[in-house]
């Protein structure tokens, strides 16, 4: 084997011959811009919620909306057309579900909705228990309609 001449080596890359795609702009601007676009975003956001925050008594925010919305859920639900074949029973089905989904929302989120949550909790959990509506699970069902009526 003959060792090469040295000047076989290869030669390196030349302005003539790119090795790599030229670069379009610089990515700093870009970046800039997005970031100051994000921070104004965030900074909007941010303070409307401050200023729309949930003061314990809107109707339609927080907890409190969370047991308007149970309470009108537990309203639109009839016993009767639980479990019944079409929409009725998937009517119903839902809103039963609703109201003990939000009742225990609005009680994680403040303690005075704690015994509308658990009201309707020991409604649903008689029902699951006994698969029909008797007068136990009627009595809870009354006592979280009552607690729906003093909000």
């Amino acid at each position: 084997m003959q060792p090469q001449p040295p000047d076989s080596a290869p030669t390196p890359p030349t302005a003539a011959t790119p090795s790599a795609p030229p670069s379009h702009r610089p990515a700093g601007p870009l970046v800039a811009a997005l970031a100051v676009g994000l921070l104004l975003g965030a900074g909007g956001v941010g303070a409307a919620w401050a200023l729309g925050g949930d003061d314990g008594d809107t109707p339609g925010s927080g907890p409190t909306g969370d047991a308007h919305a149970a309470c009108g859920a537990l309203d639109g639900f009839d016993p009767a057309k639980y479990g019944a074949k079409g929409e009725d029973g998937v009517i119903a089905l839902n809103r039963y579900a609703a109201a003990g989904t939000l009742a225990a929302s609005a009680a994680a989120g403040d303690t005075r909705y704690k015994p509308l949550a658990e009201a309707i909790r020991r409604s649903q959990d008689r029902h699951l228990r006994e698969f029909e509506f008797t007068a136990a699970v009627r009595k809870d069902l009354d006592k979280a309609r009552s607690l729906c009526d003093d909000l």
